[in-house]
């Protein structure tokens, strides 16, 4: 009998920088702002360049902090300063794109991707080009101001990007939406208000919930996400936030919801899109490592990084 050769992949190195964006001012639990800090304490970095890939950490944006700053207006609390620092990301990850490189975001709370997303449609804007977004996530986050029941601003960042209010978030470099709602793609949803559900029919979104991840599998709805968000785009922005996984895998987390995605259903939906091979630009989101169990969420958000970008089992 002939011996069966195994072909190992190789990775394709790739320029990447993180950015760091410690805010927590959408949402009143504290402590996501230090999820980039415990993210890079589970070695990013050097997991990342043990890969093959070139590394380089931009720091963190500068954030303001509730205590320095007045709430505002209840139903959208610190718009303003949330805006602010989501402008500044916007400027950094064009210009991380711009120099050739992948942005990898670090939040802080999912508002952040506000600022991320508008970088990156802005810069593909400018090429006359048109990208695609994968929202992984517990929530849709597509409350607004006058839907929420909270007024925390991290539950509308996706409204937003979808041109919805809050504008002043939605108007980072002068144009709305951000993304065509055919080429929006929410995975994994399971936990949603009554008054967003009408904000996420109209808007037009395409909408894979854990139902349909029990029922069809994930490579089914990973392949179906990736084929809607990639139909006439040049690729796609992914924005992972921790809360999708099931608590019991990811505990530090700034609003668990059980019921989500198990550790190795996660690292496939990872990995497929590693092997689409169209990912723009990646953000991990709403870590927090005050109510976190040694790290654990932290380190696998590293892990799955890690298989977004490419790692394999063999």
């Amino acid at each position: 009998m002939p011996l069966r050769t195994s072909t190992f992949s190789s990775i394709t190195p790739r320029q990447i920088r993180v950015i760091g964006v410690p805010l927590d001012l959408g949402q009143s639990r504290r402590g996501v702002d230090m999820g980039p800090s415990a993210v890079r304490v589970a070695g990013l970095e050097a997991r990342l360049e043990a890969i093959g890939h070139v590394v380089e950490d931009a720091g963190n944006i500068a954030v303001a902090i509730p205590e320095q700053k007045k709430e505002g207006a209840a139903n959208s609390k610190y718009l303003k300063e949330i805006t602010a620092t989501c402008t500044k990301s916007a400027e950094l990850v064009l210009k991380t794109l711009e120099a050739g490189k992948i942005p990898l975001i670090l939040g802080g709370d999912h508002s952040v991707a506000a600022g991320t997303v508008s970088g990156v449609a802005e810069f593909y804007r400018r090429k006359n080009q048109k990208i695609g977004l994968l929202w992984i996530d517990a929530h849709t986050d597509m409350n607004t101001p006058e839907s929420s029941p909270s007024g925390n601003v991290h539950g509308m960042p996706l409204a937003s990007i979808m041109g919805l209010p809050p504008f002043e978030l939605g108007k980072i470099f002068d144009f709305s939406p951000k993304v065509q709602p055919e080429n929006c793609v929410l995975i994994g949803i399971r936990d949603v208000d009554n008054f967003e559900k009408e904000n996420i029919r109209k808007s037009g979104v395409q909408v894979f919930t854990m139902r349909d991840i029990d029922e069809r599998g994930m490579r089914s709805v990973m392949e179906e996400a990736l084929s809607l968000a990639g139909n006439g785009t040049v690729g796609y922005h992914v924005s992972l936030d921790m809360d999708w996984i099931d608590p019991e895998d990811a505990p530090g987390v700034g609003t668990p919801v059980w019921g989500g995605a198990t550790y190795r259903e996660a690292h496939l939906a990872m990995e497929i899109i590693a092997d689409h091979g169209c990912m723009l630009s990646f953000e991990i989101v709403e870590v927090n490592p005050v109510i976190d169990e040694h790290n654990q969420t932290a380190d696998l958000a590293v892990e799955l990084a890690l298989s977004a970008f490419g790692k394999k089992i063999l």
